[in-house]
């Protein structure tokens, strides 16, 4: 097989959220202390760019029509710090030494700390804001944003039954922020390394017009 998923249980599974029976499942021959939320779940699909993380959420989103089950959808893009044009001015600044050095998967540009607070407060209530960032022409028609811009943050859909996160810092553990200790079910995609690069190289140019 040239791309692998693994589904791994986080920390979450052992710890209890929720006082109601209702609200809590113990895993199969766990001890008393061993629980995951029913109530609030959070799953989180995350890969680098190009490793096939889309593919694997439309089969969660397969799964989810079939079970119709209601997902709240969390886009990993949307937790970017910039938009395109402050990315291009910040990474024009650290290749001419103007400016400090960044990464696109750095916790430089993205909002980790915003992200971990997302997964928290819906693993709790159920809500949350979202927003999208906005990839080409055909996403800027149906959101009325600009390419390469975020829309407002909205609230949340109410009563959705789990939240779905697809993008690069679902597993995230650092200084800034612990991101993996939210989720209840990570599941990482990797794919050989040439097979990531063109499908990286082959999306980023036909479907988002980079050159």
């Amino acid at each position: 097989a040239v791309q692998r998923a693994v589904a791994v249980p986080t920390e979450r599974e052992l710890t209890t959220r929720g006082k109601n029976d209702d609200d809590i499942l113990r895993t199969n021959n766990s001890p008393a202390s061993t629980y995951m939320s029913t109530k609030y779940p959070v799953i989180a699909v995350t890969g680098s760019s190009g490793a096939g993380t889309s593919t694997v959420m439309k089969s969660f989103a397969h799964i989810f029509r079939r079970e119709g089950i209601h997902a709240q959808v969390i886009e990993g893009d949307s937790f970017h710090r910039y938009d395109r044009v402050q990315m291009r001015a910040k990474v024009k600044a650290a290749d001419t030494g103007e400016g400090p050095q960044i990464s696109h998967f750095g916790p430089e540009s993205n909002l980790l700390a915003d992200l971990a607070t997302a997964f928290e407060t819906y693993g709790t209530t159920g809500g949350g804001k979202v927003r999208r960032y906005v990839h080409d022409e055909l996403e800027a028609k149906e959101l009325g944003s600009a390419p390469g811009t975020f829309t407002d943050w909205q609230p949340m859909a109410e009563k959705s039954d789990l939240l779905f996160y697809e993008g690069l810092h679902g597993g995230y553990v650092g200084p800034e922020a612990d991101v993996a200790k939210h989720v209840d079910l990570l599941v990482g995609v990797v794919p050989i390394i040439n097979l990531e690069w063109i499908q990286k190289l082959h999306r980023d140019k036909t479907q988002r017009g980079y050159s």
